[in-house]
């Protein structure tokens, strides 16, 4: 039998009902024991847990460095004149003072070597320098500088001595010649603290050759001439060794020309390929050269080469030999490590033009300093002109000009000694 449902009027009306009925009961057993009503009851509601929120943790910050680089020291007799003798090499690079200052790695290049004990200076064609110009350099702010140079042992295994013995007493770091096989097999070394981690730079140098002069029979390791696959070991041992950057200061091209030889750009290559070297710094054309980026690099990203600095001071000019022999460059290389295991990288480069106002007593200036106040120099303003667009047309446009020197950004590096600094080992 199908079932028919009530109508929903019916069902209300019996459910006012039967509530009107409970509510009377409720209201009369109240009035019988005359109590009053009791408080309705509540329920409380358990408050949810409360979970301290954690912060992600910074991130360690980036830690940063600039290597400044400069061309030749080459101390003819007339520039040792103009410094007393050698007595006061330090108002002949004044000028470039704030430059050096704001560096946090500051690397020169000694073409000579220091005249031995008891015996005197002297300049071209066989060079020794005071050990002032030594003590000069390091009073500037440089930390150290390459040795290996055509003029290396211009006073034989004795100049190599002179000339590290007077780069240890002055605490400046050194490399390209040795007194030692085990020293000759040392990086040089320096320390930077940055970001609360230590930074390890590694400097190798080398030579093409020596202008004819035989390798110190006594001492076959003094100077380390130019072999690729043992630059690209040399830097790999660096590198498992623990140091983050590798630099190579090579020595090499033709004199009084921009042109690059086969050998600089094929060296400069295979260093670039081998993933191991940050950057090359290139000395003796005596004139700026290119700056460029080769391909490879740590990151395989690509390698800068400078090929030439030029010179950073010397008594070249066109009066002896050509007109950009009075202008160097500084190669400024900004570093970077994003974080503590991560790789430091060479995050940008710029140059800067130099230059000898010899008439002055060997002045050396920064070009963008002198440019606009010429009454600085002995140089009229377009001779400061010219000789800075020497520069630039050199070094071509790969990189841009830096005007203003650099600023620190950390504490002066440590110098480590190089291992076997003795004969003895």
């Amino acid at each position: 039998m199908q079932h028919t449902p009530k109508p929903r009027s019916t069902a209300r009306s019996l459910g006012v009902a039967v509530a009107a009925a409970v509510l009377g009961a409720v209201t009369a057993c109240q009035a019988l024991t005359d109590d009053p009503p009791g408080p309705a009851s509540t329920v409380t509601a358990s408050p949810e847990p409360t979970v301290a929120k954690v912060s992600p943790p910074e991130p360690a910050p980036s830690a940063t460095f600039t290597v400044l680089a400069a061309g030749d020291l080459l101390p003819h007799a007339p520039v040792v004149r103009s410094a007393d003798g050698g007595k006061d090499f330090a108002s002949l690079l004044a000028g470039l003072d704030p430059w050096v200052d704001g560096a946090d790695l500051a690397l020169c290049h000694m073409e000579v070597p220091v005249a031995p004990p008891g015996t005197a200076p002297s300049g071209y064609p066989l060079f020794a320098a005071p050990a002032e110009l030594v003590e000069a350099v390091a009073t500037q702010g440089w930390d150290g500088c390459s040795t290996a140079s055509n003029h290396a042992v211009d006073r034989g295994y004795a100049g190599v001595v002179a000339t590290l013995d007077a780069f240890d007493d002055a605490g400046l770091g050194h490399v390209g010649t040795a007194r030692s096989e085990a020293e000759q097999l040392a990086a040089q070394l320096y320390e930077l603290e940055r970001s609360g981690r230590t930074l390890t730079v590694a400097h190798l140098s080398a030579t093409y050759g020596l202008n004819g002069l035989p390798m110190p029979p006594e001492a076959p390791w003094a100077v380390d001439l130019i072999d690729t696959d043992r630059l690209v070991a040399d830097a790999e041992r660096a590198r498992d060794d623990g140091a983050d950057v590798v630099l190579v200061s090579l020595h090499a091209g033709v004199e009084y020309t921009e042109n690059l030889t086969d050998q600089q750009v094929d060296v400069a290559a295979a260093l670039g390929a081998s993933g191991v070297v940050d950057l090359v710094i290139g000395h003796h054309a005596h004139v700026p050269q290119r700056l460029s980026r080769v391909d490879g690099g740590p990151d395989g990203a690509g390698m800068w080469v400078a090929y030439g600095l030029g010179n950073l001071l010397s008594n070249q000019s066109a009066a002896c030999c050509d007109a950009r022999t009075s202008n160097g460059v500084l190669l400024s290389a900004d570093f970077t490590q994003a974080g503590p295991t991560g790789p430091t990288l060479v995050s940008d480069v710029g140059w800067t033009g130099t230059t000898v106002d010899i008439s002055a007593g060997h002045r050396v200036h920064a070009l963008p300093d002198v440019l606009d106040d010429p009454g600085a120099t002995n140089l009229s303003a377009a001779e400061l002109a010219a000789r800075q667009d020497r520069v630039a047309d050199a070094v071509s446009d790969a990189a841009p000009e830096r005007t203003g020197p650099p600023e620190a950004t950390g504490p002066e590096p440590v110098v480590l000694p190089r291992e076997g600094t003795t004969e003895d080992g």
